[in-house]
C-alpha cells in the first residue's frame, strides 16, 4: 500500500462526518425516546459474541453475512454481529428474562461481510425494537405501528407497507407433501418472482390438482387489499393455518387503514423473506426513490429455544444512516456563538465564563476563540458573538 492509499476505507465502509453525525445522533436519541414512551427498554449488546449463540436459529443468510475471528483467550470462534436481533433474543431468554411481555429496543453498528445491495453499506447503524412473550396479533400490530411511527418521526413522507405471511407458503408446502429439498427449490423460485418457472416446477412436482392450482396461483396474489378477497375465494378448503393467516392480514389491514390512512398497503402472499426463521406476519416499508426496504420485520416464534427458553417474538429494524438520508425530521445545524478570548487575569473573564456556561446549559453551541492557529472554518460556524455591554454579556449577530 502506498502512502497515498492509506486514507482509503474498504468498499462498503464509510465514515460519518460532523454534519451528518450530529443529525444521525439527534435522530437516534429521538427514536429511543419514542420507544421508551411505548414501554420498550434499551439494551446495548456487545459487538462480538461466540458464534455458538450469535448465529443459531437465524438462518443461513446471517451466517454468510457475519465476519468470524478467533478469540485469542479461549480459542473459540467469535462473530462480529451482522444483526442485533439474535442478541436481543439471547438477552430475553437468558440475561433479562421475564414471564410475560418483554419489550426491548437497541441502536448500534453492525458489520456485513458483503453489502446486501449493490451500493449498500457494510456497516449500517441498526435501530429497532423487539416484543417477546406475546403470541398474539395485537403484538404484531403494535410492532408494525411502532415501525411506521419510526419512519414518520424521521420525516419519511411517503410510506408503502408490504405485508405477507409465512404460514401461507408453509401451509401449501405441507399440503403438497414437499420434502426439505423441494421446499428449498420452490422457495428460491418464489423469492426470485419467477412465475413461469414456478408454473413448470409445480407441474413436475405436485400431483394433487387442487394444491397444484393453489401453488400456481400464489405468485399472482399480490396487490392492494382486493388481493385478500381473491385469495379467500381461491383458497376455499385450504388448510386452516393458511385461512387463519389470511384473516390475520385482513385484520391488520383494517386497523392500519384507520391509524395510518396515508400509508399505502401492498400484499404479497408469495412473500417468503425470512422463511428460514420467521413464522408468521412479515412486513417491510419502502419509500419512492429508495430501491431497498427502508425498514422490515416479522414474527419469529421459537427463537429463544436455542438458549433454553422458547419464546414468542416479533420485531423490526431499520438503518439510521438511511433514515438520515431520506428523512427530513432533523433540521440543519443552527449557528454557534463566538466567545472572545480574554486573559485569565482579566476582571471580565469570570463573568464571561458564567455567561458562556448559562448559554451552553440552555442548549446553545458556544465556541471559545483561541490565541493561535487558523480558525477560519471554525469561525465560519459562528453566526453570533458574545459582546460586553455595560456589566452584561450580550449575544449579537456577527457582522
Amino acid at each position: 500500500m502506498t502512502r497515498a492509499d492509506r486514507w482509503m476505507l474498504p468498499d462498503g465502509i464509510a465514515e460519518i462526518l460532523p454534519a451528518d453525525a450530529v443529525r444521525i445522533e439527534t435522530l437516534r436519541r429521538r427514536l429511543l425516546d419514542l420507544y421508551h414512551s411505548w414501554g420498550y427498554e434499551l439494551i446495548i449488546p456487545p459487538m462480538v459474541e461466540f458464534t455458538d449463540s450469535l448465529l443459531i436459529g437465524m438462518g443461513r443468510d446471517i451466517d454468510l453475512s457475519t465476519f468470524k475471528v478467533t478469540d485469542q483467550l479461549s480459542g473459540r470462534t467469535l462473530g462480529i454481529r451482522a444483526d442485533i436481533t439474535p442478541q436481543a433474543a439471547r438477552i430475553d431468554a437468558h440475561s433479562f428474562p421475564r414471564a410475560g411481555a418483554n419489550r426491548l429496543c437497541y441502536a448500534g453498528q453492525v458489520l456485513h461481510t458483503r453489502p446486501r445491495t449493490a451500493m449498500g453499506s457494510r456497516s449500517p447503524i441498526q435501530i429497532g425494537a423487539e416484543l417477546y412473550g406475546v403470541d398474539s396479533l395485537h403484538a404484531d400490530i403494535e410492532v408494525i405501528s411502532l415501525m411506521l411511527e419510526t419512519l414518520l418521526l424521521a420525516g419519511v413522507e411517503q410510506i408503502h407497507l408490504d405485508l405477507g405471511h409465512v404460514a401461507i407458503y408453509r401451509g401449501l408446502a405441507k399440503a403438497a407433501g414437499l420434502d426439505g429439498e423441494q421446499q428449498r427449490e420452490l422457495f428460491a423460485l418464489l423469492q426470485s418472482k419467477a412465475s413461469a418457472d414456478v408454473q413448470r416446477w409445480v407441474e413436475d412436482n405436485v400431483s394433487d390438482p387442487q394444491v397444484a392450482g393453489w401453488l400456481r396461483a400464489l405468485p399472482r396474489l399480490a396487490g392492494g387489499r382486493d388481493c385478500l378477497a381473491r385469495a379467500r375465494d381461491l383458497f376455499a378448503g385450504a388448510p386452516g393455518a393458511l385461512l387463519a393467516a389470511l384473516a390475520d392480514l385482513q385484520r391488520v389491514a383494517e386497523l392500519l387503514v384507520q391509524r395510518y390512512p396515508a400509508v399505502e398497503l401492498f400484499f404479497d402472499l408469495s412473500e417468503v423473506r425470512g422463511y428460514d426463521y420467521e413464522t408468521g406476519l412479515v412486513f417491510a416499508a419502502y419509500t419512492p426513490g429508495h430501491g431497498q426496504a427502508l425498514a422490515n420485520g416479522g414474527r419469529y416464534n421459537g427463537i429463544g429455544a436455542v438458549f433454553g427458553r422458547e419464546r414468542a417474538a416479533t420485531g423490526f429494524s431499520t438503518d439510521l444512516v438511511a433514515l438520515n438520508t431520506l428523512g427530513s425530521a432533523v433540521e440543519s445545524l443552527s449557528g454557534a456563538i463566538l466567545a472572545p478570548l480574554l486573559d485569565d487575569s482579566s476582571g471580565d473573564a469570570a463573568s464571561l465564563w458564567r455567561a458562556v456556561d448559562r448559554l451552553r446549559s440552555a442548549g446553545e453551541v458556544v465556541i471559545g476563540a483561541l490565541p493561535d492557529g487558523d480558525e477560519g472554518e471554525t469561525l465560519a460556524r459562528c453566526d453570533r458573538e458574545l459582546v460586553r455591554e455595560g456589566d452584561d454579556w450580550v449575544v449579537k449577530p456577527r457582522g
